[in-house]
């Protein structure tokens, strides 16, 4: 592949990704604001508080699509089609299995896990019903993921750009439609945000009737070696989002020992944007994910290196935009979200953005380099990357830094935990490179 060539497909894969990721954040994003308007402060708590139930959701779908999508490039580099078929075919059964069981604690345990998340009072119900009606969706919500990572490491990234945005749109029209004219309340916003993915997969049914897809469900068992190749591969996009819930339910947990749900109310401001931001950095891993492991798989090492080159300026060049617009317009975009002018509100949100989303080069860094290493199938430091920044800093950082500086503290957990983990990824990249030899031979 020349370099050209290289360029163009990295400027075609990521825009389309980027794109589509953007509208497929928007789900929580329209709920956020309508929420807002809607049932106000309370509103806005109760959602915060069910949110990282979504990233879990999510980030199980990311896992089996992302990692079964790896395989699959990779084997229909390699011309193995039969095996490419099979990784298809466990990936779905493994979407289905997860989609179960998030369908059955839905079911069972939602107004536990309410409690748990430290819903109480008038928070507690809107929480309850959110958390119940995202979690009976969740088999809707892994298949879409599949789908879409499939569609798009078949070379049709267009299509699954026009299914993420398709969804998003309708979630963002029905979410106005059944908060406001109908006066649903939350159980409006969280089924506008359950149809989302069957409106997803419905603009992807002409591609699977027309038979344009080169892979198929065939007749195979669940296949051990299969199912962890997925794991190993999808495991970064799992804890990526995982790493999300668990910063929100911890920051969660400060915040409101804090400063009560008026905080979590503006710390839920900052958390949907933060998904946004982390969509653009997953879209730009998204477009490059399909080429580095087809490039990987055909021995083309300079176009891999050449992708993950392209891949770290745009991120670095994206980071210092967001920042720029965070640090102008904080105050604004408070005040979006701030329905009833609440002044704490206000100022907790404005100062929380311009500490919080300093973060921006570090999270797009290291995003890239663990789809990096997953795609040309070293998951290792993929995997040391992904628990720095999802467990093993955050959680003790958010605590120490709360203790010390209080909302500060909460604010700067976040950036000093990216910045560490940039610093030890870009060590782990560049010890294999040594103990490889020529970094040429390397990629």
């Amino acid at each position: 592949m020349r370099a050209t060539d290289c360029l163009k497909d990295f400027a075609k894969y990521t825009s389309l990704n980027v794109a589509g990721m953007i509208a497929l954040s928007c789900y929580i994003l329209a709920d956020t604001y309508f929420v807002s308007k809607g049932l106000g402060a309370n509103g806005l708590a109760a959602l915060n508080l069910a949110l990282p139930v979504y990233s879990f959701i999510n980030g199980a779908g990311l896992m089996v699509g992302i990692g079964g999508g790896t395989k699959f490039s990779i084997f229909k580099s390699q011309n193995e089609d039969a095996a490419a078929d099979r990784t298809f075919t466990n990936a779905v059964m493994l979407a289905c299995s997860l989609g179960f069981f998030f369908f059955a604690a839905g079911t069972l345990f939602s107004g536990k896990i309410a409690a748990a998340l430290g819903a109480g009072g008038n928070v507690f119900q809107m929480s309850m019903i959110y958390l119940r009606v995202l979690l009976l969706f969740a088999p809707m919500f892994l298949l879409n993921n599949v789908l879409l990572c499939f569609v798009r490491n078949d070379g049709s990234p267009q299509m699954a750009m026009a299914a993420m945005i398709a969804g998003s749109l309708s979630n963002v029209i029905l979410d106005y439609i059944f908060i406001f004219p109908l006066q649903m309340g939350i159980f409006g916003a969280a089924f506008a945000t359950g149809l989302a993915p069957i409106i997803s997969m419905g603009v992807l049914a002409p591609f699977f009737l027309k038979k344009r897809n080169s892979f198929k469900l065939v007749k195979c068992k669940i296949m051990r070696k299969t199912v962890t190749n997925i794991f190993s591969s999808g495991l970064p996009s799992l804890v990526t989002e995982l790493s999300a819930g668990i910063v929100m339910i911890i920051f969660n947990t400060l915040v409101l020992r804090l400063l009560g749900n008026i905080g979590v109310a503006a710390y839920g401001v900052i958390a949907n944007l933060s998904l946004i931001v982390t969509a653009i950095y997953t879209g730009v891993a998204q477009g490059i994910q399909p080429l580095m492991s087809a490039s990987h798989g055909a021995g083309r090492r300079s176009s891999v290196q050449a992708l993950l080159s392209y891949a770290l300026i745009t991120t670095f060049v994206i980071s210092g935009a967001i920042y720029l617009c965070v640090f102008l317009y904080a105050s604004q975009i408070a005040a979006l979200f701030n329905s009833e002018q609440n002044a704490l509100l206000q100022s907790v949100a404005t100062d929380g953005l311009k500490l919080y989303f300093t973060a921006c080069p570090f999270i797009g860094f290291n995003v890239i380099l663990c789809v990096y290493f997953t795609s040309t199938e070293r998951p290792a430091p993929a995997h040391i990357i992904s628990l720095l920044r999802g467990f093993v800093i955050i959680v003790p950082a958010a605590f120490l830094l709360s203790y010390t500086s209080a909302m500060t503290g909460v604010w700067c957990a976040l950036p000093a935990t990216e910045l560490a983990t940039a610093a030890l990824g870009l060590w782990l990249y560049r010890l294999r490179k040594k103990t490889k030899g020529d970094g040429a031979s390397y990629v």
